[in-house]
């Protein structure tokens, strides 16, 4: 690496997609704990920004970040900034010249290239910029094809696409580190799985799952729903072995009717082991199993450095679990007939998450963490609905809007102590987070949402005469 140990005052400069924006700050500080570091932003710094700056790092801590994250775009070595370009030439000009010297040599190559944020330049416009920098040192040759050195000039213009300033609110400028892992997103689309359900997980959404979970070479990943296994697929590209349960029979085995269209049946090879071996990660595939997550058949253990799961919310996909309200002669515990198939019941949302909680605070590893979605009817949401356990310690609480009423919200918990008796964990989850507050309230308050939206589109295609 071309930096030298003498170099000093180093700063670092995130540049982070406008998307998922609750998702990004829990991302980065996970990354940065699995390298043993804390998140230390410069001054004035603002969540919700395109530009974070970052202290006290080095520079393969960045490489690490960006090799994983797919929050952020882009990292530069910051050597310069400042509100207008006067500023910025000051800053450039007073910042150490041992830190500049190992990338201006004249052996070397390098290009320079101007990013702006919400707002387009025209190219004489960029060129006129980049002349601009003639006062910094550059002694080596321009190379646009092949440069061994990459600098960048960023401006930001706000995120308001309605009111564009003239001249930019802050300047930035710096070496280009790496880029983030944004080609996931593409590369892994379920648009092009080979085996998809109706709640297929978003692949961008998995791996920020999997990062807010720290997930990292060699762990044991769970998902106690796991579908069509899309969590299980982005854990296994970060290096995890990874194995789950669903209730659903046909899911598990592949079978039954696709939910692709023009497609009306599974094919032969439509199963969760086929969508690893699509992305290479067949060897990181442990198992999966047809379950009852309200029914443990794991013995009592921490097992799984992480848990990450989408449980259902009976909108699309049922919840259900094996049991009946009927008085019903069951047979001796583990004697089961050949073809017995379990009746099944409804299985409320708040038994899922009181289960999921208490099944993590058993098999979890001190340190593993929990990553789960939490659906919620926003007009009624405050934090106390968020369930919890003494053996979790709660780490982020992220947005993602369904609709202008419903929200689902991803949750990260983070093991930090044992339970004290294994017999009986009905105690450990938070009383608070009623069956009322999950399951009702939810999808009561979902469908009737709907109907109501439903209902003014009908009366205002009435009232055009349509």
């Amino acid at each position: 690496m071309a930096a030298s140990t003498s170099r000093t005052r180093l700063q670092y400069l995130l540049h982070l997609a406008q998307d998922n924006l609750d998702f990004r700050l829990p991302e980065i500080k996970a990354l940065l704990a699995l390298r043993g570091k804390p998140f230390h932003p410069g001054e004035h710094f603002k969540e919700k920004a395109p530009f974070w700056c970052l202290d006290g790092l080095c520079e393969d801590d960045v490489r690490g970040i960006m090799a994983r994250s797919v929050c952020a775009k882009s990292a530069f070595e910051l050597w310069g900034h400042g509100q207008t370009h006067s500023e910025l030439r000051t800053s450039l000009l007073t910042y150490p010249s041992e830190n500049m010297t190992p990338f201006l040599h004249k052996d070397s190559t390098y290009k320079i290239n101007v990013y702006t944020f919400n707002k387009t330049l025209e190219f004489p416009d960029r060129i006129k910029r980049i002349n601009a920098l003639e006062y910094l040192p550059f002694e080596g040759t321009v190379s646009l094809k092949s440069s061994q050195h990459i600098f960048c000039l960023l401006e930001d213009y706000g995120t308001d696409p309605n009111n564009i300033p003239d001249d930019p609110y802050y300047i930035y400028f710096g070496r280009w580190i790496a880029d983030g892992q944004r080609e996931l997103i593409r590369s892994h689309s379920v648009k092009n799985r080979h085996f998809i359900g109706n709640t297929s997980m978003d692949a961008g959404l998995s791996f920020i799952m999997a990062n807010h979970a720290r997930v990292k070479e060699n762990d044991l990943v769970f998902d106690p729903f796991v579908g069509t296994g899309s969590l299980l697929v982005a854990c296994s590209h970060f290096g995890a072995y990874v194995c789950g349960i669903d209730i659903d029979y046909n899911t598990i085995h592949g079978r039954g009717r696709s939910s692709r269209t023009n497609q009306k049946w599974r094919g032969p090879d439509e199963n969760i082991r086929a969508n690893l071996r699509q992305y290479g990660k067949e060897k990181m595939y442990v198992d999966v199993m047809v379950s009852d997550a309200s029914k443990s058949v794991w013995r009592e253990a921490a097992l799984f450095d992480a848990i990450i799961t989408d449980p259902p919310y009976g909108i699309r996909e049922s919840t259900r679990r094996t049991g009946s309200h009927k008085d019903v002669t069951k047979p001796a515990d583990g004697i089961y007939l050949e073809s017995h198939v379990p009746v099944s019941q409804a299985y409320h949302l708040s038994d899922i998450f009181t289960d999921l909680l208490n099944f993590s605070a058993l098999h979890l590893v001190i340190g593993g963490r929990l990553v789960y979605w939490l659906p919620v009817y926003r007009p009624e949401y405050c934090e106390e609905t968020v369930p919890l356990n003494p053996c979790l310690r709660l780490i982020s609480n992220c947005e993602q809007m369904l609709s202008s009423h419903t929200s689902r919200r991803l949750i990260t918990m983070e093991k930090i102590k044992e339970p004290e008796e294994f017999d009986s964990l009905a105690h450990l989850a938070d009383p608070r987070f009623s069956p009322y507050q999950g399951h009702n309230a939810f999808r009561e308050k979902y469908f009737s949402g709907v109907n109501k939206r439903c209902c003014k589109e009908e009366n205002k295609s009435d009232f055009n005469g349509e």
